[in-house]
């Protein structure tokens, strides 16, 4: 059996990383990421079949264009409802994580969110694993993980998921920190 990457997307965060740190509103359609770029580029990254799950809370009703726009895409689209307190998506994704480590096959996780740590990192076992997300907003506990192998991906910078630049600004690593660049 051919391995593959599983790709857990937590829909909510990355909308709301978006809308509320880098637009500062609601995205518009236009403006929010074309998820089929994510899957092509990690099937070309690691050079094996990807398998998108994309979370939704389902809060009453269900966008079901969005829906059948993911399964058109090649997304398993897993709507979820629970309790007022219960954050659906977070449990769901967890849970998923823990399912992955009985099974012989690579993980990423598009989230800026430090809940996943803890289920994450068990998964860090010599299996490649990665994180989605845009840089600047990854929270210190899941960049910690960078230094035990895991990748990063960013949304815009990497996979390219956007039609147009988005208004935020790029984290310079300082050793490719060029003050030219600036003067």
């Amino acid at each position: 059996m051919e391995r593959s990457t599983y790709v857990l997307v937590d829909g909510e965060n990355i909308d709301a990383t978006l809308g509320t740190s880098i637009l500062n509103r609601r995205p518009h359609p236009t403006e929010r990421p074309r998820w089929e770029r994510l899957l092509k580029h990690l099937e070309r990254a690691w050079e094996q079949p990807v398998k998108g799950l994309f979370f939704l809370a389902a809060h009453g009703e269900l966008p079901m264009g969005f829906v059948q726009a993911l399964l058109a895409i090649g997304y398993r689209p897993i709507p979820l409802s629970g309790g007022p307190d219960e954050k659906v998506v977070d449990i769901a994704i967890s849970r998923t994580l823990e399912a992955l480590k009985d099974r012989d096959a690579d993980v990423v996780l598009a989230s800026h969110d430090r809940d996943f740590v803890e289920t994450l990192t068990p998964l860090v076992d010599g299996r490649r694993v990665g994180i989605v997300g845009f840089e600047e907003f990854l929270s210190g506990s899941l960049r910690e993980l960078f230094e035990r192998g895991v990748e990063f991906f960013d949304l815009e910078y990497h996979v390219e998921a956007f039609n147009e630049r988005l208004p935020r600004l790029r984290i310079i690593p300082i050793d490719q920190f060029d003050p030219n660049e600036f003067l």
